[in-house]
Formats: C-alpha cells, structure tokens, sequence
C-alpha cells in the first residue's frame, strides 16, 4: 500500500474540491498516483463540488435545535427549493442544529466537528451532499443562546418538518419561574420576533453607527420645516422614539395582544410567575437574508434537470 502523505491529500483537495477522507481513499484506491486519484473522484461524481460552490445559494432551510437551557439556530444554503424538500438534505441540517448545540454556535467549530455515522467532518460531509445532489451547498451562519435559569425557546415559521423552516428564532428568558410557564411565554415572544424582525434588544444595543445614519437624516428633514435649531434637535429626538418602536424589541408593541410594549409585557409576566424575568437575549434567522438571489427561467430550470 502506497504511502499517503498529508501533503498529497492537501494537493488532490485543492484539485478537486473534495473532502479529506474521499482524497484519502482516492489516493490509496490508485497507489497515490494523483491524476488517477482526480479521475477516480470525477467518476464518483465526488471532484464537482468545487466548480458548483461559485452557483448562487440562497435557498435551503434553517434548523432549530433546544436542549435543556440550551438553543440553536443555523442556516444551511442550497440553490433550489428542490434541494430543501429533499430528506437527505433536511437530515443534514437537523444534524448540524444539534451539532451546533455542542459547537456553542461556532461555525468553524461545527464544520470541524465529526459527522455522525460517517467518518467524515461537517464540512466534508457538506462537499460530499454536494456531489450528491448537484448544486452548491454553504452552511452559512449558526448562533447559540443559553441561560442559567429559566428557558431558551424556540420558534420556526413556515415549517416543512418539525425544527425545520425558512424563519428561525431563538428566546433566552432568565428567571427563577416555572420553567414550562416561562418556555411557553418565551414561544410567544419567539413568534413575536418572527413577525416584527427587532434589530437590537434595548434602546442601549441599537447599534451607535445605524443611530447615527438615522439621527442624520432625520435630521435633514427635519431643517426643511425651517424652524429655529433647537426645535429641530426636539423634532428629532421625537422621531427617533418612533424609529426605536419600529426596530428595538423592548420597545415594540407586542403583537400578540396588538396594545402593550414588550417591556410591558415582560414585566406582567413576571407579576404572574412571581419572580424575576428577564431578556437574556434573542436570535432571528431568515432564509436567504442578505444574499443575492438567484434568477432564472423556471421553464429552464426544470428542462436542464430533465436532461440530466
């Protein structure tokens, strides 16, 4: 048996795109004679990976996963909903949610981790459903969230399968409460952040540059009233409350009952649970958010795939 040096695994991976342990087995299956290793891959269709990973993917699925005070959320990226539906790859994302768990939410940390069941790494596990499916595929972003007391709920809209979907969110509620009362009033807050999208948790995370642009421009329209500088700096400070009750969680009106903030709301459960409750902090996900979407000709699309 030829040996396998690591150098050469590195070469033949940088040629074809393929994962550590399918180079490996290549280079052994053909003595480490490289050229033969890349032919040996192209055939198991394991060499392709490379070239799709430059295709668009802004489809896919987020994944939740919760365990005991624990939560996470990650977004794997295909580039059709084709792909989604698929149970292989809807496996693999209720995978890595879980990996993702023990990850803490680090991405590199998750891609590192062993997959179960294969010998492989998440991240060679991910090149490998490449080839197997035929599109690019990108574990994008994962969080995690925990608390020491009290619960981490979860929420997924437009769910294909339980813990899958395209809109993820994540709750951390501390409190000394019950904590399947605080889990359930965290689902609601989870919702909540589903349908309003909050930016920051407080007036005090609003991020100070985003403030900034929003302080200027206000201030722009403002001077078009005309009026004296120091009622400007009042009408600003007047529309700035607004722009925090479009984007700041506490500050939001709480859409489940459609009248009190969240901070109101927050505060009431706690009456009701007779102990402190508090915003640990909250994650939202949705698909595709921030990428560039694919465009194509539906008819196309389909067409190409027929024919193979």
């Amino acid at each position: 048996m030829a040996d396998i040096s690591a150098s050469l695994v590195k070469q033949l991976r940088e040629k074809t795109g393929a994962g550590m342990m399918d180079c490996k087995k290549a280079l052994t299956e053909n003595a480490g004679d490289l050229e033969q290793s890349v032919d040996w891959l192209r055939k198991k269709g394991l060499a392709a990976a490379a070239k799709k990973a430059r295709r668009a993917a802004s489809e896919g699925l987020v994944g939740v996963a919760v365990a005991d005070r624990t939560g996470a959320l990650v977004e794997v990226n295909a580039e059709t909903d084709f792909v989604a539906r698929n149970e292989a790859f809807q496996e693999f994302v209720r995978t890595v949610a879980g990996i993702a768990l023990e990850a803490e939410g680090d991405l590199e940390r998750i891609k590192a981790a062993p997959y179960p069941g294969g010998g492989r790494t998440v991240a060679e596990e991910l090149t490998r459903l490449i080839a197997t499916l035929g599109e690019n595929l990108s574990l994008r972003r994962a969080v995690c969230l925990s608390v020491s007391g009290g619960a981490v709920a979860s929420y997924m809209h437009n769910q294909v399968t339980p813990g899958l979907g395209k809109i993820g969110v994540l709750v951390a509620l501390e409190s000394d409460g019950s904590r399947e009362a605080v889990g359930a009033f965290g689902r609601q807050l989870a919702m909540h952040v589903a349908a309003a999208a909050p930016q920051a948790l407080s007036i005090a995370d609003v991020d100070a540059e985003a403030l900034d642009r929003e302080r200027a421009v206000l201030a722009e329209q403002a001077r078009t009233s005309g009026k004296p500088e120091e009622i400007i700096a009042k009408m600003v400070e007047g529309r700035l409350r607004k722009y925090y009750q479009e984007i700041v969680l506490l500050e939001q009106t709480y859409v489940i009952d459609g009248e009190s903030k969240v901070a109101k709301a927050v505060e009431a459960t706690a009456k009701e649970l007779g102990g402190a409750l508090r915003i640990g902090g909250f994650a939202r996900f949705a698909l595709g958010e921030g990428l560039e979407k694919r465009e194509s000709d539906f008819a196309a699309e389909v067409a190409a795939q027929l024919a193979g």
